[in-house]
């Protein structure tokens, strides 16, 4: 049975994550909170799309609003293209057959970066760059991790809207 979320629920280390809650928002017309906002307000078991940022193919915080909410979609922000990685995030985040997942490309700006991330980066960029034939992925992701870029954007929510919209 589908579960029809009653909120939109997010951690965001760089704003990427927080802008596409925000516009889920929008086009859903559901409450948005960020994790320890909504703790606050929405009792436990609550329905809600969580969105988290992507970490080694992991939802950042996940497992904290799996636990308090019901989690009825996942959606992962990452330097991924939208729509990719499914599989590793899903095994990698534990999350159950059944959960929608949905993967939305943010972008990167170092300079937003919090804590370890941005040396985690910096360790990523020099591991790629000693790549011996990059595929035109990794080209495009050194780049990307490199010179920064913002992907979001509204066609990347189109996924997620048509299984809001399906309910």
């Amino acid at each position: 049975m589908k579960t029809k979320p009653t909120a939109i629920v997010y951690v965001s280390n760089t704003g990427r994550t927080a802008r596409y809650a925000r516009m889920m928002g929008e086009k859903t017309g559901l409450p948005v909170y960020e994790l320890t906002e909504a703790k606050k307000v929405l009792p436990k078991k609550t329905p809600i799309i969580y969105c988290g940022w992507l970490m080694a193919s992991t939802v950042k915080d996940y497992k904290k609003a799996a636990r308090r909410y019901t989690v009825a979609a996942l959606c992962g922000v990452g330097l991924c293209p939208t729509g990719e990685l499914l599989t590793e995030v899903r095994k990698a985040t534990g999350l159950p057959a059944e959960t929608p997942l949905f993967t939305l490309q943010g972008g990167m700006d170092r300079s937003a970066l919090k804590g370890v991330y941005g040396s985690m980066i910096d360790f990523l960029i020099k591991s790629m760059e000693k790549k011996k034939d990059p595929s035109e992925k990794d080209t495009a992701m050194l780049e990307m991790l490199k010179a920064g870029g913002d992907f979001v954007s509204e066609e990347n929510l189109g996924a997620v809207l048509e299984w809001y919209e399906s309910l």
